[in-house]
């Protein structure tokens, strides 16, 4: 496999592309690079140096993350997802709102519910904490606990 990543970077680097398998590549070189120094994989380099020469190729990574956690966001969210569920009216649904009691849901319903929530939120809520969480309230207490999420 590093033969065929190695070949496709000379091509590359020979036709003066930074197009290396569909991935952002970025050339660094103070002249048109003739051979290849070394290949970078991330930190990992994959061949030993060919020539002299200043050129290297590194594939550039992009992360993206999201804003850092706040109780009213996660409380924004937390309502975001209720009022798309079909069940719940979005009149009636508040943050104190009981699910079975103000709501009108059943067992099942909240057992969707949580699910929006793994989903939502990236992680999985055991079935044992599931059952406690019956008001909107609940579920953004329990998601900042769980997130470290404290103003």
């Amino acid at each position: 496999m590093a033969t065929r990543i190695f070949a496709r970077c000379v091509r590359t680097v020979r036709q003066y592309s930074v197009n290396l398998n569909k991935t952002n590549v970025a050339i660094i070189s103070s002249s048109v690079p003739r051979t290849l120094s070394y290949l970078t994989y991330g930190q990992k380099s994959l061949l030993p140096q060919i020539s002299g020469s200043t050129s290297y190729i590194w594939q550039r990574r992009q992360y993206g993350d999201l804003p850092p956690l706040t109780l009213d966001n996660i409380r924004d969210r937390v309502l975001y997802v209720l009022k798309l569920y079909d069940k719940i009216s979005p009149e009636k649904l508040q943050v104190t709102s009981h699910f079975m009691k103000d709501l009108g849901l059943d067992s099942l319903d909240q057992v969707e519910i949580v699910m929006a929530m793994e989903d939502e939120f990236g992680f999985e809520i055991p079935d044992a904490e599931a059952e406690k969480l019956m008001t909107p309230q609940d579920i953004v207490q329990y998601i900042a606990d769980k997130k470290d999420v404290y103003e």
